[in-house]
């Protein structure tokens, strides 16, 4: 696997005009126990979803409600996402994990740009469902129904992509154990690309509360564990018109 060299570091501010909202979604891990999740809007599930399976629920409820493109994470074109792996130099062979990315288009447009091998993971069945419905049985794809937080990576991955699931994470057990999961799926010099609601974002998203972060405290919390190669804002819009800003970094991991 070929190891990442380090770029000069680039931070850019937001973009300009709101950007549709990212195709890739928070499914992919179940919260402790420790006051990590709340009461869940009725519109998605009406039980407190602090209990094993609750937040797999909670999720699969949240698609059979408003539809993949209904989300609010929803994005028919995952441009940001793509244009920081490309930052990164990720070749077409490199194994590729998007995490919580069920029904994002991420993996299509990765698919129809020659990458080979590309697994994705979520909690909810649903989000799945929809992605293999769209692709099929695509050879390149590897669909992997599991909460990341206790999932252990059968094989080492050149990239780990995440947009909008770590910031779910508002227990420091939870994002110890999240980052285990980085460790043992990553090898050292391979890149990581993560988005999470930036400091001035929502403070709720889904019925549940989430942790935002600027550049900076993103990479505090990854522990001096990643060489920054880039930074960006984006100024998300939901399918429901709300702009959403984002922290984007893209690094090698050591």
């Amino acid at each position: 696997m070929r190891k990442l060299g380090v770029a000069p570091t680039r931070i850019q501010g937001a973009t300009g005009t709101p950007t549709g909202p990212s195709g890739r979604h928070p499914s992919a891990l179940t919260l402790g126990s420790t006051g990590t999740a709340r009461r869940a809007s009725s519109l998605f599930y009406a039980g407190d979803v602090t209990m094993p399976g609750e937040l797999e629920a909670h999720w699969d409820a949240a698609y059979r409600t408003l539809g993949a493109e209904g989300v609010s994470w929803f994005q028919a074109e995952p441009t940001m996402s793509l244009q920081m792996i490309r930052t990164l130099g990720i070749d077409h062979s490199t194994p590729i994990i998007d995490v919580g990315g069920g029904a994002s288009s991420l993996v299509d447009h990765l698919v129809s740009e020659g990458f080979l091998d590309v697994s994705v993971l979520d909690l909810s069945e649903t989000a799945l469902n929809e992605g293999r419905r769209r692709l099929g049985t695509a050879k390149a794809v590897t669909w992997l129904h599991e909460d990341v937080l206790t999932w252990r990576p059968p094989r080492r991955f050149g990239l780990w992509h995440d947009r909008a699931v770590f910031h779910f994470l508002t227990d420091e057990g939870d994002r110890a154990r999240y980052l285990a999961s980085i460790s043992e799926a990553l090898e050292p010099g391979s890149g990581i690309v993560m988005a999470t609601f930036a400091d001035d974002g929502p403070e709720h998203c889904s019925g549940l509360p989430v942790s935002r972060y600027s550049v900076e405290a993103l990479f505090r919390v990854l522990g001096g564990r990643v060489t920054l190669v880039d930074a960006r804002g984006e100024l998300h819009t939901t399918p429901g018109g709300v702009v959403q800003p984002f922290t984007w970094v893209a690094g090698v991991w050591h």
